[in-house]
């Protein structure tokens, strides 16, 4: 009876109509009606490809690990008077990274006073703190060092390259080529934590291996920087024979 009724014809429309409006409107709001918000580019970018979701707690890592270098310093209890190595004017330090590798961890300046005694280092391979008098000579060593002595070199600017000491032969002599720069020490570490470490004072880096490519941004970026105390000392006059 009502199939030619044109005000049912004009309610059915009205209806649809309204049904339509609210599902456009749906498509284009998050819930509540409130607009999706659109990440930034560089967080687009920086999305984990496996997933497909952004790995947020790695960006704020990296974010926290750039934050504490940009207001690190020399700590006040930290000496920064003593002669170079080899009696020359020191090298002049670099700045510290505005964008470090990832996974960098960053710790707080305690002192770096040379000790004769026994030294209890709150990590291994040590960061920084109290070291031996001398300090090891720079360049590639088949054996593992005192963390006493590479801790001096550290205070003077250098990075400290420690291996597991089963690591493969071939990784070992690509490892041996950074013992060649300078303000570099290589060399073995027993009970590691990953296959190879990098540190610099103060500041440290675990890594898959010696073809891992953040190994030369962070030899880059923390070779004789600001943040050592004694940074441009060198590493020479010390103990050690290194391999060549």
């Amino acid at each position: 009876m009502f199939r030619n009724n044109p005000t049912r014809k004009l309610l059915v429309f009205l209806v649809a109509a309204s049904m339509m409006l609210t599902v456009s409107c749906g498509a284009q709001s998050g819930e509540g009606g409130t607009p999706p918000e659109k990440p930034d580019k560089k967080t687009e970018e920086r999305a984990d490809t496996t997933g497909g979701k952004t790995t947020m707690e790695k960006i704020r890592k990296e974010t926290a690990a750039a934050q504490a270098l940009a207001r690190a310093e020399v700590g006040r209890e930290e000496a920064t008077n003593m002669l170079p190595a080899d009696g020359k004017d020191p090298d002049k330090p670099q700045p510290l990274p505005e964008n470090p590798p990832e996974g960098v961890k960053v710790y707080p300046a305690t002192t770096n006073a040379t000790v004769e005694g026994g030294i209890d280092y709150a990590r291994t391979p040590p960061t920084n703190g109290d070291h031996d008098p001398l300090w090891q000579n720079c360049g590639f060593y088949p054996e593992p060092i005192k963390d006493r002595h590479a801790g001096h070199s550290m205070d003077h600017g250098v990075v400290w390259i420690s291996y597991r000491p089963d690591l493969p032969q071939a990784q070992i002599d690509e490892l041996r080529q950074y013992a060649e720069e300078d303000y570099t020490i290589v060399a073995p570490y027993p009970n590691l934590s990953a296959p190879v470490v990098a540190t610099a004072w103060r500041v440290q880096l675990e890594l898959d291996g010696a073809e891992d490519p953040r190994l030369r941004q962070f030899v880059g970026d923390f070779k004789n920087t600001e943040i050592a105390p004694l940074s441009g000392n060198r590493c020479e006059g010390g103990v050690g024979e290194p391999k060549s």
